[in-house]
């Protein structure tokens, strides 16, 4: 009995195998992530840019109510 699933269990590894360097095998994987790394780059850059641009508004807004209407509002929800 286990002499039989340790035969299905070979084979089954063999035509992994085979089927995995069919599908072109590593060199395809290194291909692939060179594309992704190629198509990240500028994502990277757009996202840092849009990050960048987030936080200047934010600071603005919080430099326009000033420390009087952060003083109220702590006021207010104390009492």
């Amino acid at each position: 009995m286990y002499a039989l699933i340790l035969i299905i269990s070979i084979i089954a590894l063999v035509l992994a195998v085979v089927s995995f360097r069919r599908t072109g095998g590593l060199q395809d994987i290194k291909s692939q992530i060179n594309n992704l790394e190629s198509i990240m780059g500028p994502l990277r850059e757009k996202t840092a840019n849009v990050l960048g641009k987030m936080e200047k508004a934010l600071r603005n807004t919080e430099k326009e109510e000033g420390p009087e209407k952060k003083e109220e509002d702590a006021g207010e929800s104390q009492g």
